[in-house]
């Protein structure tokens, strides 16, 4: 790699007499990699995050659709720096900077001086403008949202049983997941494995296989960032789990109930977003450059303008190399997290930065039990499909969760499910109302859609001829 013409960084700390501090802002991939890289430095380290967990976000789905339960993908930030004496984890949130005098704001109140600033707060889910959507179709990004995601997929099952029972018939079992990148694909996928093989034995009025899941793409095909064959054998594979792939059907409005797409009305009992990220509201609250995505644009130093103490990492960056922006995704947040604690040591050590190099090990997506597509770059390169991509992906991902235990765990709860069609972690929780189930076809008039005893649609112990 080569040394940037900037030379060697001063640090003001040093000539202070006083050891530097490094304020981490945000505890995902790219902040608890920076902080563990850097933890044998002699600096202090302080990590800021508005939780106290890191969440292994490619496993999310699995939590969402109820095949891991949220320890298993989710460590506390303290325990990941455990025995590292000079980090120290704060459960707070930034809410603005003063980047000429070297501080941040917090929602507490207080205000944290640093010598190096690394933000790397993330992104968030973008409805492109139509935040209301929110409400009828939850994104994807926190334990939060799966545990809610969990929760409106088992309830509509739930609620189609009650009503079979009551009445001798339920509305269509319509699930829509909008966007077709890898979050939609394994949204759908699962929904429809769990429909079609992990609950057919557990209902008695109702078929849970009969559920329709289909999955709308705006563009001309799904996972747009594979090559086209793979995007091929996606389609493929989904096709078979019974999943239906609708591509160039731009979504105008999604309301509790329905989605409309191309001017068509789509009944919806459960709608799910996974069409659009954007950026953490900290890069415009810099100040700096930002793209359409609110990601602050930055050099190969992950350095922006003038700011050689500022390090923004992970979805939050946007760096281009040979003139290609590096995606954000969890391989290029740990490798800037790690590059960023390596910079900082040249700086201790006088030498010049070497700018940061995307090694980029290919990507992976899964599809359902045995289905996933691989776009392997290294070791060597393939494009993999079905079975093989399947177990690569297994393998990678088992290998990359935080902590021995959860390794461990999530590892035997694969081979378990694999081998007995169970899912443990089917609980509902939270509200028992399900938006939109109240304007579902063939619902009674009157019902409530909630399974509360003190609900006012909740069915008689008479009427339902039990005991």
């Amino acid at each position: 790699m080569n040394a940037t013409a900037q030379g060697a960084v001063r640090i003001p700390a040093l000539q202070q007499g006083r050891r530097p501090r490094l304020l981490v802002l945000g505890g995902g991939f790219a902040g608890t990699h920076v902080a563990k890289a850097a933890a044998h430095l002699p600096i202090d380290i302080t990590i800021v995050d508005r939780r106290n967990h890191f969440t292994f976000q490619p496993l999310l789905y699995q939590v969402a659709l109820a095949v891991l339960s949220p320890a298993n993908i989710a460590s506390p930030i303290r325990s990941i720096v455990s025995g590292k004496q000079n980090v120290e984890v704060l459960m707070d949130e930034a809410i603005g900077f003063n980047l000429d005098g070297r501080r941040v704001q917090m929602k507490s109140g207080v205000e944290l001086e640093y010598d190096y600033l690394v933000v790397a707060t993330g992104a968030t889910h973008s409805y492109f403008g139509n935040d209301a959507w929110a409400a009828n179709a939850p994104g994807l990004k926190t334990i939060e949202d799966a545990i809610e995601i969990r929760r409106r997929v088992l309830l509509a099952f739930e609620l189609a049983e009650r009503q079979m029972l009551e009445t001798g018939s339920h509305p269509p079992l319509n699930f829509v997941v909008i966007g077709g990148g890898p979050t939609g694909v394994e949204l759908a996928g699962a929904i429809s494995d769990i429909a079609k093989l992990y609950m057919k034995e557990d209902f008695r009025h109702i078929d849970p296989a009969k559920a329709r899941v289909m999955l709308v793409e705006g563009g001309p095909r799904i996972l747009a960032a594979y090559p086209e064959e793979l995007s091929k054998k996606a389609v493929e594979q989904l096709t078979d789990l019974g999943v239906e792939v609708h591509t160039k059907m731009q979504v105008s409005d999604v309301q509790a109930g329905y989605v409309v797409a191309n001017g068509e009305r789509i009944d919806a009992v459960v709608t799910l977003w996974a069409a659009g990220v954007q950026a953490s509201p900290l890069g415009k609250l810099l100040g700096f450059e930002t793209d359409r995505r609110g990601c602050v644009v930055v050099n190969r130093n992950l350095n922006p303008p003038n700011r050689p103490e500022v390090f923004i990492c992970g979805d939050l960056a946007h760096v281009e190399i040979n003139g290609k922006q590096v995606p954000g995704v969890a391989q290029p947040a740990m490798q800037m997290g790690d590059h960023t604690a390596k910079m900082i040591e040249q700086d201790l050590d006088g030498k010049p930065r070497t700018e940061f190099t995307y090694f980029d090990k290919g990507d992976m997506a899964t599809i359902g039990r045995m289905a996933a597509v691989a776009n392997v770059k290294w070791p060597f390169k393939a494009k993999w499909s079905g079975f093989p991509a399947w177990i690569t992906w297994l393998m990678v991902h088992v290998m990359f969760l935080v902590g021995f235990r959860n390794r461990v765990t999530v590892f035997f709860e694969w081979i378990w499910n694999y081998f007995t069609f169970t899912h443990g972690a089917r609980l509902i929780t939270g509200s028992q109302q399900l938006p939109g189930w109240t304007d579902q076809r063939g619902v009674q008039p009157g019902a409530t859609g909630a399974l509360d005893p003190n609900s006012p649609g909740e069915v008689s112990k008479e009427k339902a001829g039990v005991a």
